[in-house]
Parts: C-alpha cells; structure tokens; sequence
C-alpha cells in the first residue's frame, strides 16, 4: 500500500538525521495516514479512504467530503477519489 494521502496527494519527504557532530545520514519523513469511512451526502453512503490527518482537517473545513472533492482539481486526487468525483458530478446534474 503506497503512503500517499487519497485526497491531498501528501506523501513521503526525505531529510537528514543530523547528530551531535552534524553527521548526516538519510531517512524519510512519513505523513500521519489513517483509514477513515466520510459520509457522503450526496451518494448516501460512507466512502473508505486512506488520508492523512492535515487531509482530514481540510475536508473537515470545507465542509465535508463532497464539498471537498468538488473544490479540488482532478489532478491532485488519487484514481479511487477521482471516481467518486465523478458520481458526485453525475449525481448533481440529475
């Protein structure tokens, strides 16, 4: 399962371990991913996600998981979000 958040495409970051003689060796920095189920009320349904907590508190703000998936562009979404965009879409214009 790769560590990227579905909906804000968060992922790892790499940096240094610095010690006490400044020695530098190399690690990653890992985004605080959790499983969630949002509810979306348009579909009526709670939709499986696997998204980071920043990712969490930014749907959180906007409004909720549809308000979310309509504000953001395609392109920042992952395959499975881009789905649901979609139906939301679809949804809205019947």
């Amino acid at each position: 399962m790769s560590r990227i958040c579905e909906l804000t495409g968060k992922g790892r970051q790499i940096g240094h371990n610095v010690s006490h003689a400044n020695n530098k060796t190399k690690r990653t920095f890992l985004p605080n991913l959790q499983n969630v189920s949002l509810l979306s009320e348009t579909l009526g349904r709670r939709v499986r996600l696997r998204v980071s907590m920043n990712g969490l508190r930014s749907v959180e703000h906007v409004g909720g998981l549809d308000a979310w998936l309509l504000k953001t562009r395609e392109s920042e979404l992952s395959p499975k979000a881009r789905r649901l965009k979609r139906e939301l879409e679809k949804k809205a214009a019947a």
